[in-house]
């Protein structure tokens, strides 16, 4: 299909009229889109505390040498500007909450210890998940926690279900694994082990169908 044309070009010559919609248009939208949530990244990680209320349209487009209103016409809201970023850093911390199982929920863990040094933040145990980017963030890996365990959790009951989610979701969490690094002075590789073989222990048991509650194992 041939563009439309107009009747205004020079010496009465028809014009073709620009196409709005072109596969280059499309590629410097993406190519602007990327770097608005490139530097959203860039400004969290800059973040002396794990506070997003600074991630805001004029600080992301600032960063991103491009003008607020640009911002907008990719994202409408904070919040879509806030989830793009999370999950930004999501993936450049190798953390794939759709892909989490019992063989992986380890590795992840791991993986996310790592990227906090990337990080500008203080200190992680005086942090709450406050803004909703960080409650959603919060929510998402409960949700994949629980998926996690369901498969190898038959008959047992929703509290126990819940309560082994929970455990995984503590050994992850950021002010345990600052704790041990601050006030056991381990080293951060040392911590990141200890968790780990924590958690396979507790994969293992879930796996042998050992409910919280429940019976021990029989020693030799």
């Amino acid at each position: 299909m041939s563009t439309p044309a107009t009747s205004d070009g020079e010496g009465g010559q028809p014009r073709q009229r620009r196409r709005y919609d072109s596969p280059v248009r499309r590629e410097r939208a993406g190519q602007t889109r990327e770097r608005i949530v490139a530097a959203g990244s860039a400004l969290v990680h800059e973040f002396p505390i794990w506070d997003w209320s600074g991630l805001t349209f004029r600080a992301v487009a600032e960063r991103a040498g491009v003008g607020e209103r640009t911002v907008y016409r990719h994202f409408p809201t904070e919040r879509d500007l806030h989830a793009a970023v999370m999950r930004r850093l999501q993936a450049e911390a190798g953390v794939d909450y759709d892909d989490l199982d019992l063989d992986t929920v380890s590795d992840v863990t791991a993986r996310s210890f790592a990227a906090l040094s990337s990080y500008a933040v203080s200190r992680w145990d005086h942090t709450e998940p406050r803004q909703p980017v960080l409650i959603a963030e919060d929510r998402q890996r409960r949700d994949a926690l629980l998926g996690a365990v369901a498969p190898h959790s038959t008959g047992w009951t929703e509290h126990e279900r819940r309560a082994t989610a929970a455990v995984l979701d503590v050994l992850w969490s950021l002010p345990g694994y600052e704790r041990l690094v601050r006030v056991w002075q381990l080293d951060p590789d040392t911590a990141t082990q200890a968790v780990s073989w924590v958690m396979g222990l507790v994969v293992e048991a879930i796996r042998d169908g050992h409910r919280p509650g429940g019976p021990r194992r029989p020693t030799a």
